[in-house]
């Protein structure tokens, strides 16, 4: 699908609105419920609203906000759901938006991506599959993707909280 891909309502098959427009529209929904968020919690920060990767994006900068994030980024995964549940009941569908603070996923996607460049160094050298440790859903993502371009392939196996990346030899 293109950006500017009109999508058909399936059972009027009038126009919907197109890909990018009811991601921006999310965007501002969700935008307007954290910044909501933020005034009750008498916390300042800047929302950054951006589309990306066929979702959208919002990044929360400035003010102490580490809190919001957590140790390892449970809070802000919370954060997050509590965000998509938001603009679901807002518009009525699905979302798949995604949340940073601080820009600790960021800086995470930076260290996964090198991680996976590693394990699938190592895959190759040894011949052998590789199981990683236990990661939330984002990580996992972050892995696959990376894994994906390096030629590999991976799985995820095992349930939550205990799901995992195997990286397999070509």
């Amino acid at each position: 699908m293109t950006d500017t891909e009109v999508i058909k309502d399936e059972e009027t098959e009038a126009p919907k609105k197109s890909l990018i427009s009811r991601l921006e529209e999310e965007g501002d929904v969700a935008a307007d419920y954290l910044e909501g968020l933020l005034d009750i919690a008498d916390l300042d920060g800047d929302i950054d609203i951006d589309v990306e990767n066929d979702r959208a994006s919002l990044a929360i900068a400035g003010g102490a906000l580490g809190h919001l994030v957590g140790d390892s980024g449970e809070v802000l995964d919370a954060l997050q759901e509590l965000t998509r549940l938001a603009v679901q009941t807002s518009l009525g569908e699905r979302s798949r938006l995604m949340l940073d603070i601080d820009n600790f996923r960021s800086t995470k996607k930076t260290e996964l991506t090198k991680l996976a460049h590693e394990i699938a160094d190592e895959v190759k050298s040894t011949g052998e599959q590789i199981k990683l440790k236990p990661m939330n859903a984002f990580e996992r993502k972050v892995i696959h993707d990376t894994i994906q371009e390096i030629g590999l392939t991976s799985e995820s196996e095992g349930e939550e909280p205990n799901r995992c990346v195997v990286v397999l030899p070509a």
